[in-house]
């Protein structure tokens, strides 16, 4: 719930003239704006979804801020004036008194060096490192300049830094600017925005500017880029402070962009890491920031999900081949000695010789070659299995299941010389209570597909509608150019419904995308590379599931591996307080405490389909076989299940218990539907 404070603005000064709310101001121009019901400009993930148009009105949500000049004087102290609106484009009082919510801004100042793809900053302060004494000058924004108020939302800045007499007036310059909104009073947020304007001082047009990766490409994973306290949201932004001029003299590291985002995403996987040497960057005030235990979702040699062909210098990585951008995450390279490196090598300049970008096969020396993932190898022929008919799907009857196995240009493939062939046969698909699993043996070959009868017949007490999927792979050794690489191929999981007790079959109700997941997944591969598809997972990983078969019994009680459950769990990682520690295959330890959302976790969205993840939850759902050692509850009702997989604490625990009858949950009372309570009103932000 939103609370509102009440208050009397006075919305004109002396000669200020301020448009009345419901209009846009565009320069000189006032347009009619009546899309000002925040139903109509937000979605239900965000707090200002949920405000009365009133509310809206008064309080004029957003932040934007648009630089409109800049200009160097004789004095050499860079002047901007910009413009700071709220998100209809009406402006704002940076001071806070006219319009709800002071402004903050701070600013940056840096040139372009091109020939390097780097920024120097005009901006800095000597950082001095109590632990080891030295002393660094890092980039930073500006100090001791002066904001002038020009008007309702018009200010002019004054930097306090003098740019040096023999400045490059040929090349570009960078202002760069982060403003924060405090409406932490009214709504329990701020707002944040970013602005970097691109000018050359002698006034000729800007061709050279910084564009290697994009905004909308980081935030794929990681939803809204917010560092430095959540300010700092825009990654050209960041490449101003964050260039090879500055260095944390804490540890030594450089926080040059292209090494520290490499070496972040690298984290546990760095060399240096594995060898024992933590990767860590100290801040602001001391607060150490330790990547060691950061793991990528996927295989780090996708170059392009960072990299995206679509952004200017996109190219970059693969054609401008270097020692700080390579050596960050293989960093266990002595370049001057050349150990790790077949030569030693004192600059950049004989780099691209050897690793051009792309080289005669398919694993070599060439940037392409070097990142080549084996299981994406093109000489991997490709495994696909279709099952197109199941018979006999009846209580206490042996399945009949008729089913292709092709190669990607269509070619048979024999089940019998897979490494593995078999079926996983579970149900009910409402809400599943049982699964077997069949191998493959003594298929019998029929019009082109295969025809295999389950051993195992289908329970007797079974009911409603089953899955017939399951695991379809083999081992391939491809040609590295070395020894070889053995892969599994796998198949995509096949999914086919049968109607047990069903007049027809009725699939699986879909609550989380596939394609959702391999936005920062790219391919969500489980268990070894062979579980692709989020309904197989859900026939094990059902609501009675737990890891007690392989869990040590000194580790007891059980851990639930129940789907919802589990993924949840997982994803909160590092924010439950306590680990979440499940046991495995052959005795693995699966420990998830290092894992950090890369995105809010408030957003369901981000992997629920819409309308998915509210509450009442369906009828079928069954409670989920939690320990009352570990989760106070147990087994623990469905709804509850859901919610306390991520909210963990004994006090959310003891709501969900208060609000459970014998005969069921009530919290569709509060948090159902568009109460004040609903799921989808207490995730905004």
């Amino acid at each position: 719930m939103i609370s509102i404070q009440r208050g009397l603005l006075l919305l004109a000064t002396a000669g200020v003239a301020v448009a009345p709310l419901g209009v846009r101001v565009a320069g000189d121009r006032v347009q009619s704006d009546r899309e000002v019901n925040p139903q109509t400009r937000y979605t239900k993930a965000q707090t200002e979804y949920y405000l009365t148009e009133e509310q809206f009105q008064w309080i004029r949500p957003g932040l934007q801020i648009h630089v409109d000049s800049v200009d160097i004087p004789g004095d050499r102290h860079t002047v901007v004036e910009l413009t700071v609106t709220d998100d209809l484009g009406q402006p704002l009082d940076v001071e806070g008194i006219l319009t709800p919510g002071q402004v903050s801004l701070s600013f940056i100042l840096s040139w372009y060096d091109a020939a390097n793809t780097d920024y120097v900053a005009y901006t800095t302060r000597p950082q001095t490192s109590p632990i080891t004494g030295d002393t660094e000058i890092q980039a930073s924004s500006d100090s001791g300049g002066t904001l002038e108020i020009l008007g309702v939302g018009k200010v002019r800045y004054t930097y306090g830094t003098q740019l040096p007499t023999d400045y490059d007036m040929t090349v570009t310059h960078s202002v760069g600017i982060y403003a924060t909104r405090n409406l932490t009073e009214l709504l329990g947020k701020n707002y944040y925005d970013n602005e970097v304007y691109d000018f050359r001082p002698d006034g000729m047009e800007v061709t050279e500017m910084w564009a290697t990766l994009l905004d909308d490409t980081c935030n794929a994973c990681h939803e809204q880029l917010a560092f430095h306290g959540g300010s700092r949201r825009d990654v050209k932004l960041c490449v101003l402070c964050h260039n090879s001029g500055t260095v944390d003299p804490d540890t030594g590291n450089t926080v040059d962009m292209k090494v520290m985002i490499h070496k972040i995403h690298m984290g546990a996987e760095l060399p240096s890491v594995q060898a024992g040497t933590p990767y860590q960057i100290i801040g602001f005030r001391q607060s150490v920031h330790d990547y060691s235990e950061v793991r990528f979702p996927q295989d780090v040699r996708n170059c392009t999900t960072c990299h995206p062909s679509e952004a200017v210098q996109g190219h970059i990585w693969l054609t401008d081949p270097g020692r700080d951008a390579c050596g960050s995450c293989h960093d266990d390279i002595d370049w001057e000695l050349g150990i790790n490196h077949p030569i030693p090598q004192t600059d950049d300049s004989q780099c691209a010789l050897c690793h051009q970008p792309q080289g005669d096969r398919e694993f070599d020396r060439s940037i392409t070659g070097a990142h080549t993932i084996p299981a994406k190898s093109e000489q991997l022929a490709g495994l696909h299995v279709e099952i197109l008919d199941v018979t006999g799907a009846e209580p206490g009857m042996a399945p009949t299941i008729t089913f292709t196995v092709t190669e990607d240009d269509g070619t048979p493939v024999d089940p019998a010389t897979l490494s593995t062939a078999r079926f996983r046969i579970g149900g009910p698909a409402a809400e599943y209570e049982e699964y077997f699993t069949e191998t493959v043996t003594g298929a019998v070959s029929s019009g082109g597909a295969w025809v295999f009868t389950s051993a195992t017949p289908i329970p007797e007490t079974a009911t409603g509608t089953w899955s017939f999927t399951g695991d379809f792979y083999r081992f391939v050794t491809i040609d590295d150019g070395d020894a070889g690489i053995e892969v599994r191929e796998a198949a995509f999981n096949p999914l086919y419904y049968a109607a047990v007790t069903d007049a027809e079959a009725e699939p699986r109700r879909q609550i989380v995308s596939l394609d959702k997941c391999n936005v920062c997944h790219d391919v969500l591969a489980l268990h070894g590379g062979q579980r692709f598809r989020i309904e197989d997972c859900a026939v094990c990983h059902n609501p009675g599931a737990t890891d007690e078969e392989v869990r040590p019994e000194e580790e007891l009680p059980p851990e639930a591996i129940h789907f919802k459950w589990m993924i949840h769990k997982i994803h909160s990682g590092a924010e439950l307080g306590e680990p979440y520690i499940i046991y495995g295959f052959r005795g693995s330890v699966n420990d998830f405490s290092h894992v950090g959302y890369p995105g809010d976790r408030r957003t369901c969205e981000g992997c629920h389909l819409p309308g998915t993840y509210g509450v009442p939850v369906p009828d079928e759902s069954l409670p989920t076989h939690t320990s009352e050692e570990r989760d106070y509850i147990a087994p623990m009702p469905p709804a509850s299940a859901a919610c306390l997989s991520c909210h963990n604490s004994v006090d959310a625990a003891a709501h969900a218990y208060t609000q459970t009858a014998p005969f069921g949950e009530s919290c569709g009372a509060c948090h159902g539907g568009e109460r004040e309570f609903s799921v989808e009103q207490v995730h905004a932000h």
